[in-house]
């Protein structure tokens, strides 16, 4: 009885990490690729014209640390008053902007 219930919180949890990478997934497609790309790589038109990082090169990742990026998805980036990437924080929960941080460390030598 035991072990079927360790199986089924396993599976639970396992699920429960699926979903919210599929959230995360939908959310970049929806706000962050416009500008990143949805390989993350930062060639489009805006990504170019803001600077947008690539997030596949190991060496952006490797500099890049999980709360400087937490903050930037809240607070935006802003260059002297040219905003270069809005603010997400009153849109985006705590755990989306986690789930997002996830994301773009996936796409680390992509």
């Amino acid at each position: 009885m035991k072990k079927l219930l360790v199986c089924a919180l396993a599976l639970l949890a396992a699920g429960a990490v699926s979903v919210r990478a599929a959230d995360a997934k939908a959310t970049w497609a929806a706000s962050c690729a416009k500008c990143h790309g949805e390989d993350g790589k930062g060639q489009t038109a805006m990504g170019k014209k803001n600077g947008a990082k690539d997030y596949t090169d190991p060496k952006v990742q490797d500099a890049l640390k999980d709360d400087a990026m937490i903050k930037a998805i809240k607070d935006g980036v802003k260059e002297g008053d040219k905003t270069k990437m809005k603010a997400y924080g009153d849109t985006l929960s705590d755990e989306e902007i986690k789930g997002l941080v996830t994301y773009i460390r996936g796409f680390k030598g992509k």
